[in-house]
């Protein structure tokens, strides 16, 4: 893995946010956004490399509540069907705020604008950053990611309950094993991981991070967000939309749904990809995302 850094203070909330870098900085820049209770980390290794033998520079990172970033441990405790229920008292912040830190990083490296592709909440993040600080992103990417929509990119009722219906794991070896049975779960069942590269990566996250109550503050984040639909029909950048055929964590009507809410946007649909980012399929999503730079770099270009 990638040497992680700390820029301290960064953005309008002032916070510290781990990131790392990877690639040639004279090449594109592609920044990386994860989703919920996912970090820098959760991006393979071997797909990063992918990336880079693409003439890409990666920039990565934790999102707030994540990783090595700032914890807000002294905001109020967020409550997830209150927010369902249109109560969004307990929404310590949004996405807007979640993107204003993605932008205060770019602004601490130094980089005007970049490509920025995210998966899951990343992607609402993304779409997000693109609404918000259109200036700063060159090309969108949206991964196994929604609008906002209610109605689209559902978790399925059986993995709701299997995932959230026990109580959280106590301790690093229980984490492990909640993360085995979450991967047969969201997983690509067209392309099984191994199990112990999946159980050494928990290990790796649990031993960054690992704070319950901060998932479920970016969880509330991302409801109290609301739907984003009639804001990404005024975009206007080269787009990509990748979401599997097989994903139970985020249907892919919200997929289709954010591909035929983006003017021009392409929509790649993979059968039997689930929830994650299976070796077999790092060469096919790089190529896709190479291609969608190249389109916002030629923009950028007949822009100057």
């Amino acid at each position: 893995m990638i040497e992680t850094a700390i820029a301290k203070d960064v953005g309008p909330h002032h916070l510290d946010i781990a990131w790392a870098r990877a690639g040639n900085p004279e090449h594109p820049t592609v920044l990386l956004v994860m989703g919920i209770a996912a970090q820098l980390v959760h991006w393979p290794d071997g797909f990063l490399d992918a990336l880079i033998a693409r003439e890409l520079h990666l920039v990565l990172f934790d999102n707030r509540d994540a990783g090595r970033s700032t914890h807000l441990t002294d905001a109020p405790p967020p409550n997830l069907p209150a927010v369902l229920g249109g109560d969004l008292s307990s929404a310590s912040y949004t996405l807007s705020d979640m993107a204003a830190d993605a932008v205060g990083l770019l602004d601490v490296l130094g980089i005007r604008a970049a490509h920025v592709v995210g998966a899951s909440m990343g992607g609402a993040i993304a779409q997000t950053l693109a609404l918000e600080h259109p200036a700063r992103v060159l090309s969108l990417t949206s991964m196994m990611s929604t609008t906002g929509d209610p109605t689209v990119g559902q978790i399925h009722p059986d993995t709701a309950k299997a995932l959230f219906g026990s109580p959280p794991p106590r301790t690093r070896d229980e984490f492990i094993a909640a993360t085995l049975r979450r991967y047969d779960l969201i997983g690509s069942p067209a392309y099984p991981l191994d199990p112990d590269a999946v159980a050494t990566l928990a290990g790796l996250s649990y031993d960054r991070d690992h704070d319950e109550v901060a998932i479920a503050r970016q969880a509330v984040a991302t409801v109290a967000s609301g739907d984003r639909t009639e804001a990404l029909r005024r975009l206007a950048l080269p787009t990509l939309v990748i979401h599997g055929l097989t994903d139970t964590m985020c249907d892919p009507s919200g997929g289709r749904a954010t591909a035929a809410a983006i003017p021009g946007a392409e929509l790649v649909l993979i059968g039997g990809m689930g929830h994650n980012l299976p070796p077999a399929l790092w060469e096919r999503l790089a190529d896709h995302i190479a291609q969608v730079v190249r389109r916002g770099e030629e923009r950028a270009t007949r822009g100057r």
